[in-house]
């Protein structure tokens, strides 16, 4: 598989079989004149994931990708008539010959005060998970973790917390866009990762191979 971070939470997966866009937000960029994609996964409605305005213009010129969404982006689709596919936690599903199953359920809380939502986390082929905007632990240890690095839902101490529960053999920081010094957290995440866990940084808009 190969990856390409296109900053904040958006990243191309390409298995080989299908090539997967996650969350092209309003923080991301790059992603506006891809083709060829299989799927366009979206984890939940904020706009740094979904940006509304650029997606028919992205669903124009990939006109045999399924959008799949969970059941609060939902809403927003079909007032803007938008075809698309609702997941939820619990399904799996193909695309373009590449196996994906829905993880998570609800967004991490930003604060008691603003009413909760959907968020679906996204495991790619059982080696790539993007979780979205959650901490949500999976039953089996992904290859490849997408790490989130900040947001206003977010504290350090719960993403390191995070990672070394999840314990992949690599984790991509992602969901960064919101800091002026990203580097001082991904050494953080490098320094305080559990024993067997690589810390890979994703230069944006450059293909790896995890």
């Amino acid at each position: 598989m190969e990856l390409v971070h296109l900053g904040h939470a958006c990243v191309v997966a390409d298995t080989g079989s299908a090539r997967i866009l996650i969350d092209p937000g309003a923080f991301s960029s790059g992603y506006e004149t891809l083709e060829g994609l299989a799927a366009i996964l979206v984890t939940h409605q904020h706009f740094d994931h979904l940006n509304l305005d650029k997606l028919p213009a992205l669903l124009g010129q990939n006109p045999g990708a399924e959008l799949v969404v969970d059941p609060g982006t939902a809403e927003q689709l079909r007032e803007r008539d938008i075809p698309h596919t609702v997941r939820e936690p619990g399904e799996t599903f193909s695309v373009g010959g590449a196996r994906v199953e829905v993880v998570g359920g609800d967004h991490a809380v930003i604060h008691p005060d603003i009413p909760g939502i959907a968020n679906n986390g996204y495991w790619i082929d059982g080696s790539v998970l993007h979780p979205g905007d959650a901490f949500t632990v999976p039953e089996r240890t992904p290859d490849v973790l997408l790490l989130p690095t900040a947001a206003p839902w977010l504290k350090a101490s719960e993403a390191v917390d995070y990672l070394r529960a999840v314990a992949p053999p690599l984790a991509v920081p992602i969901h960064e866009a919101v800091l002026a010094d990203p580097d001082l957290h991904y050494t953080l995440f490098s320094n305080l990762a559990p024993e067997g866990t690589e810390v890979r940084i994703a230069p944006r808009g450059v293909s790896f191979t995890p």
